[in-house]
């Protein structure tokens, strides 16, 4: 009979990254829910307002998402009043994705949101760990596959 090792869970390096970015991200939703806004609508309004993305195929491939997700949160987000989706200038096929003063008004509002959370975190470590945990992350990630679907 082949003996088995105990795996443990709870230190297992993948749960503890996995728990400590649910956490951050958590911190985060909660405080943005009071403006209407989820974190892939909040990456829609950044690629838009701050990258100037404008096609939808553009801002799914800076998000990493597929195009049926981004095409449902547009959906939702012109709805909602935080962005226009108008014809191509150019070729009248193309959609061209334009925030309103709503939507510049919302990735404001949430960037500050942003900030604050990552700076809630990073305070509870120095600057030299802060170095060291972006290192060992980039680390981890050398050599695997960057696009990686619903972040």
């Amino acid at each position: 009979m082949c003996e088995t090792k105990n795996y443990n869970l709870h230190n297992a390096l993948g749960y503890q990254l996995s728990l400590t970015a649910r956490m951050i991200e958590k911190r985060f939703e909660d405080r943005i829910k009071p403006l209407h806004v989820s974190r892939l609508q909040w990456c829609v309004l950044l690629a838009c307002g701050v990258e100037k993305l404008r096609s939808p195929s553009d801002i799914a491939q800076f998000i990493g998402v597929d195009r049926t997700a981004i095409s449902r949160a547009l959906r939702q987000m012109e709805k909602n009043g935080f962005l226009n989706r108008e014809s191509g200038k150019s070729d009248r096929r193309t959609t061209d994705v334009v925030l309103t003063e709503k939507g510049q008004d919302t990735l404001a509002a949430v960037n500050k949101i942003a900030q604050e959370n990552s700076a809630h975190f990073l305070a509870k470590i120095n600057e030299d760990d802060r170095h060291l945990l972006s290192s060992l992350m980039e680390n981890l990630r050398h050599g695997e596959e960057q696009n990686v679907p619903g972040l």
